[in-house]
């Protein structure tokens, strides 16, 4: 591990016994997540005892959910689920990859994430909490102010957090997990107890996931600092790491174009 993924590893490893880190967090959906840089993002999280959660491409993702079967992902979350028909094509998606004993160590969520899966929201809980279902909702708070008009100066508006309050009340009726995400900082800590005093299991920022109980502490605005510099680190080994990638090829691409100059010339 280089000094970068260290830095990451000690975050994760204070934030799991101080701040209720459960999880880190990747994405093949939006950040376009490789295979490698999944890899090294695992072992930082094997090493520091939390679970990996991974968005996959969609909701019917066959080899990104066979690649999370492989690398023993916590969490799988499908994205841009707005109606019963997608969700049932997601259900039918992990149950052809996972059996139903390797469903036991994984949780199975979808993203809540636009107005039109908000309004379809009651006949997709009613799928989710039967057989064989899913376990939960992660509400994307990002997306979902854009596709009401407000973009992200709406995310902490009333409009917003009573909508995720709705959502939460729904899930724990129907017995569902409920997870908040999207733009999560130190500026959601009001709305996020909100969430909370109705039915809140974790919450997640990019790259890391928490567990709702830890809202109660008095020192979380650390645990998000941590988690913003968590990200940090992530972004600048990435780019050391195809930087360094690049490089080692620059002589030999310049060896080569003199080269083929001179076959040209001949």
């Amino acid at each position: 591990m280089n000094t970068f993924e260290k830095k990451m590893l000690d975050i994760l490893r204070q934030g799991k016994e101080e701040f209720g880190v459960l999880a880190t967090k990747a994405e093949f959906e939006a950040e376009g997540t490789r295979t490698d840089e999944l890899l090294r993002l695992l072992e930082i999280a094997n090493k520091a005892d939390v679970g990996l959660a991974l968005k996959v491409g969609g909701c019917e993702a066959i080899r990104d959910m066979l690649e999370a079967k492989q690398f023993g992902v916590r969490y799988v979350i499908a994205p841009m689920v707005e109606t019963p028909y997608a969700l049932s094509k997601y259900i039918a998606a992990k149950d052809k990859v996972f059996s139903a004993e390797e469903q036991e160590d994984v949780s199975f969520l979808f993203n809540l994430e636009t107005i039109t899966a908000y309004e379809n929201l009651e006949p997709m809980l009613a799928l989710a909490s039967a057989k064989p279902g899913c376990d939960g909702v992660v509400f994307g708070r990002v997306d979902f102010s854009g596709s009401i008009g407000t973009g992200r100066a709406g995310i902490e508006s009333e409009q917003v957090t009573s909508s995720v309050e709705s959502a939460a009340l729904a899930c724990l009726e129907s017995g569902l997990d409920f997870v908040v995400g999207g733009a999560v900082s130190i500026d959601a800590l009001t709305n996020l107890r909100r969430f909370k005093a109705i039915h809140l299991n974790r919450f997640e920022t990019r790259k890391v996931v928490f567990s709702g109980a830890v809202l109660d502490l008095p020192n979380l605005e650390k645990a998000l600092r941590q988690a913003v510099h968590f990200e940090l680190l992530w972004l600048i080994n990435k780019r050391e790491y195809y930087g360094l990638m690049h490089h080692e090829d620059e002589k030999r691409i310049e060896m080569l174009e003199t080269r083929w100059k001179v076959l040209e010339a001949g």
